[in-house]
């Protein structure tokens, strides 16, 4: 599949078939256009498109995607996670969310075993994948140096993300991987003029944002830093999962909530 082929970024079925396309995936198309082409940051351009030429040995007949990475997931979701940005030789290699590195391994299987996934594993962006009710993006488009955006390059982005949750008009929840995107959240929120209160990052919290906005789940990134050293553990992120499952479906909090 080439970058062009895949730049509606949506599950298969969700584009439509020829002569199909909704006023709603016209605009998923446009968006996600828009962040393909975007080139507004060039610490990242040139880092991103450093990676893509250099590569990985493992990956040297791939060709990389190189680009900025757009969402990936069911367009009508009820859950929106949000992580930090394109692993190196994952998503910037496969152009998809999450794909291709042991981060995407990690979640992805753990959305199978919840019922959001159809498959726990991925490799590439034309492997069949589909989520149900979870669209995954991130607050960082383009893979950083050290994993690292700088606060300008984060704002820079925002736009996508705000538009990506615009478009996603009946979304509940929202499951943020790590400090950065949880704070980055809420930096939205703030922006708009919500009052959101001073919240702490914790792997597994949970806060109510106020009348009309979504909740947010907090959780430690699926990086693999975290995985291996034990920090996140298959158990503590199926919790994540599975709590979210459960708010969804509209059955009580197993765990303590807060209020923003």
């Amino acid at each position: 599949m080439t970058p062009a082929e895949n730049v509606i970024s949506l599950q298969p079925s969700d584009a439509g078939g020829v002569g199909s396309i909704s006023d709603n995936q016209q605009k998923w198309v446009e968006l996600n256009a828009s962040i393909t082409a975007c080139r507004l940051c060039p610490r990242l351009v040139a880092y991103r498109e450093e990676i893509a030429r250099v590569k990985k040995r493992a990956f040297r007949d791939w060709e990389y995607w190189g680009r900025p990475v757009p969402g990936f997931g069911d367009p009508h979701a009820r859950l929106l996670v949000v992580g930090l940005a394109p692993g190196a030789h994952g998503s910037n290699r496969t152009g998809r969310m999450f794909t291709g590195d042991s981060s995407g391994d990690f979640l992805y299987a753990a959305l199978h075993r919840v019922g959001m996934a159809n498959q726990p594993t991925t490799v590439q962006r034309d492997d069949g994948l589909r989520l149900h009710d979870v669209f995954i993006t991130a607050i960082c488009r383009c893979v950083p140096p050290d994993n690292k955006p700088t606060p300008e390059e984060i704002r820079a982005c925002q736009p996508f993300l705000e538009t990506e949750m615009g478009l996603l008009s009946g979304f509940r929840g929202i499951v943020a991987l790590g400090s950065m995107a949880f704070q980055q959240v809420l930096a939205i929120y703030r922006s708009y003029g919500r009052p959101v209160g001073r919240l702490d990052f914790a792997h597994n919290a949970f806060y109510h944002l106020g009348d009309g906005l979504p909740w947010l789940l907090a959780s430690y990134h699926p990086s693999r830093q975290n995985t291996q050293t034990g920090r996140l553990t298959t158990a503590m992120f199926d919790a994540i999962w599975q709590r979210a499952k459960i708010l969804l479906d509209g059955q009580p909090d197993p765990g303590i909530s807060k209020r923003g």
